[in-house]
């Protein structure tokens, strides 16, 4: 399904819209569409950031707890006056000053056992770029039993992955790390640039599984290695005994 453009949104997109394989059936698929993502910080924020202003319709940001300064080497949704207020709020008001033709739903809660099945109902994909992978593992579960399309983002010091995963046909991301990692952690050691690269690459990928256009990585992973400046794209390989998606 599509919606019509506006001359308005036909200004707006004009030069996304000369490329080959998009043009106006493309870009009424991405305003057509909506999608959720966890959370706004170096990561979700970016890519929400480049989803407003690509086009999408709608978009759905769930992020708990309140700005704080060290915060904004990476948090491109963030400003330095909104700092000891609710992060989501910043988040809202940016990408509504970006493009107000997107519809943007801010939600002042993470992800959880108690909103996570609603969330997920309420978008056509899922993007996951929660710093706990607990919340990861609860979005991958709902996302599965709901069989929508997921790109997980990521980073940790000078290393960014972003994976996408496509219910009953690709692993989810239990069947690669069904635990979270022992060396994963809540705070660790960030570049703005290194988050914004992982971030920019999984819009291009949202946008991607929305219009079909290109080649989806779906089944697959990037990750990038910053110091030496080396990328690998590996296959990832689905696990029939699979606790979340084996039987689906």
């Amino acid at each position: 399904m599509s919606a019509e453009l506006t001359d308005e949104e036909r200004e707006r997109y004009q030069w996304q819209l000369w490329t080959p394989g998009f043009d106006e059936a493309g870009q009424g698929k991405l305003k057509a569409a909506s999608v959720l993502i966890s959370r706004c910080g170096g990561v979700g924020g970016t890519v929400a950031l480049e989803l407003a202003a690509a086009g999408l319709g709608r978009i759905i940001i769930a992020h708990g707890g309140e700005l704080r300064r060290n915060d904004l080497n990476r948090q491109l949704l963030m400003t330095t006056d909104h700092i000891g207020l609710p992060r989501v709020d910043s988040a809202v008001r940016r990408l509504r000053e970006l493009n107000p033709n997107v519809e943007v739903e801010g939600v002042p809660n993470n992800v959880c056992e108690a909103n996570a099945a609603t969330l997920v109902a309420g978008a056509d994909i899922v993007v996951s770029a929660a710093p706990l992978f607990e919340e990861r593992l609860l979005m991958n579960r709902e996302a599965v039993y709901q069989s929508k399309p997921v790109v997980h983002c990521s980073m940790h010091d000078m290393e960014a992955m972003v994976m996408v995963t496509k219910p009953g046909v690709t692993a989810c991301l239990a069947c690669v790390t069904p635990e979270p990692p022992a060396w994963w952690t809540r705070e660790f050691p960030v570049f703005g640039a290194v988050s914004g690269t992982a971030a920019c690459i999984a819009a291009m990928e949202v946008i991607k599984l929305i219009t079909g256009l290109g080649e989806s990585l779906a089944g697959r992973m990037v990750a990038i290695d910053f110091r030496s400046m080396r990328m690998r794209v590996l296959s990832v390989a689905r696990d029939p005994k699979c606790p979340v998606c084996g039987s689906v």
